[in-house]
């Protein structure tokens, strides 16, 4: 198999349509070590390109006609995208080599026209690699990074340009695997022990006692014990929140926004398969992958539930715990998921009107005494340390639990889990926990 074709095929997709890298990555990986061959070019170059492409498209338009090239088709683009990105990024790569090879696959896909244009623009950029960024801060940033210009900008609302700066550069480093942990299967140690025999060495964690943190994913993944439940791939920052709302064993509790199950499953294990977690989601693919999770980590005290979460009842204040992890702008994740940063973004008012009315469904499921738990993937205070201002002062009969009670200061502000990407090395993230009086 041609790793290079395979990943400007992936490439194209993704920009073009919206799509999610990950399953296309793992069916042509999948391929291409079937063939015999490294997968590894082909997780770099795809997830490479899709992060950093409006530079490559900004450094590629000053070697060409600019009009004639905005109407160039996305797949002549893409090709210019991931041999500009080899030569770029791709120190090990012979420049030669992207070269002659994107202008094959252009030649193969395309003709002879379109591969020598692809040609004349890379041999024109070797001749003469300069070029220069924009003057503004906030363009600038966008295109040094490879961020849209409407991000940056809302980012600039809250944080100051250096911090903009680092928080761009954190995002486009390479993920590191943080694997939870399933103490209803095995043990720290012993899963260390375990990895150590193979010659892959895992980390501990200092946010988490049941993370530990590895840079050999491949081999992580393919490894057995995934399949039997031993550990989950999960950021600790999602981690650290479960562990803020601190379920018991026995407990009656409800998660309105379940999604695939990640927090779900650790809430379970937590609780050591007592009382009942009842799951709501209203995406049926979502809730079939939770099964599989919780199957494969031998979680035994869910109920699934496919259904909207606002429409889901009978409306009752007779949960112990009730979780909101609710839609969100997904600002904290975008070193995991680079296409969120691409991908059309829901109006920000209309999402936060949404999480509002989460928190005041979810609230009329709590009993008195127990808790109601926010929590999101954002960096953005307006979605939440300002919903649960408002929440409060709404609804009186709440009080915030402060997060330095059960975690580290470290990872908390103002009473709240906050986790800053440059600064703790996570993903963004944000929960908050609130308990109900007993009037009683």
């Amino acid at each position: 198999m041609n790793v290079r074709q395979e990943a400007w095929s992936i490439i194209v997709k993704v920009l073009k349509n919206n799509m999610f890298s990950d399953k296309l990555l793992s069916q042509t990986a999948k391929k291409i070590k079937d063939s015999n061959e490294n997968s590894d070019l082909l997780y770099y170059l795809v997830r490479g390109v899709i992060k950093i492409h409006l530079q490559l498209d900004f450094i590629i338009s000053q070697y060409v006609d600019k009009d004639k090239y905005k109407d160039t088709d996305l797949k002549i683009k893409s090709l210019l995208y991931l041999a500009m990105y080899q030569l770029l990024y791709c120190k090990g790569i012979p420049e030669h080599a992207a070269v002659n090879e994107t202008v094959e696959i252009a030649r193969k896909n395309f003709n002879d026209q379109i591969a020598g244009f692809v040609n004349a623009v890379l041999r024109e950029y070797q001749r003469n690699p300069k070029y220069i960024l924009p003057d503004s801060d906030a363009e600038r940033i966008s295109v040094e990074y490879s961020f849209p210009l409407d991000i940056i900008k809302k980012l600039l609302q809250h944080w100051s340009i250096d911090q903009v700066e680092c928080l761009c550069m954190y995002f486009n480093e390479p993920p590191k695997l943080y694997m939870r942990i399933n103490s209803l299967a095995t043990s720290k140690q012993k899963l260390i022990n375990y990895f150590q025999r193979k010659e892959v060495i895992l980390k501990e964690s200092i946010a988490s006692q049941n993370v530990v943190i590895s840079e050999n994913a491949d081999k992580v993944l393919n490894d057995v014990s995934f399949d039997e439940g031993y550990f989950t791939i999960q950021d600790i920052s999602a981690v650290m929140a479960i562990e803020l709302l601190d379920p018991k064993e026995g407990e009656y509790i409800l998660d309105l926004f379940a999604g695939r199950g990640g927090k779900t499953s650790y809430i379970a294990e937590l609780m050591n398969n007592t009382g009942e977690i009842i799951a709501v989601d209203k995406i049926p693919h979502k809730i079939k992958e939770m099964k599989q999770t919780l199957s494969r980590v031998q979680a035994t005290n869910v109920k699934l539930e496919i259904e909207d979460a606002f429409k889901f009842g009978p409306v009752a204040p007779v949960y112990d715990r009730v979780i909101i992890d609710v839609p969100c702008s997904g600002w904290g994740v975008f070193q995991k998921k680079p296409e969120l940063r691409w991908q059309e973004r829901q109006n920000l008012p209309e999402l936060i009107k949404l999480q509002e009315k989460a928190l005041h469904t979810a609230s009329s499921f709590v009993k008195p005494g127990g808790i109601l738990f926010y929590s999101t993937c954002t960096i953005n205070p307006d979605e939440n340390e300002e919903q649960i201002f408002k929440f409060l002062k709404q609804n009186q009969e709440y009080e915030l639990i402060p997060a330095e009670s059960i975690l580290s200061k470290e990872f908390t502000e103002n009473g709240f889990l906050k986790t800053i990407p440059h600064k703790h090395f996570m993903d963004g993230a944000f929960a908050a926990k609130l308990r109900k009086y007993d009037k009683q």
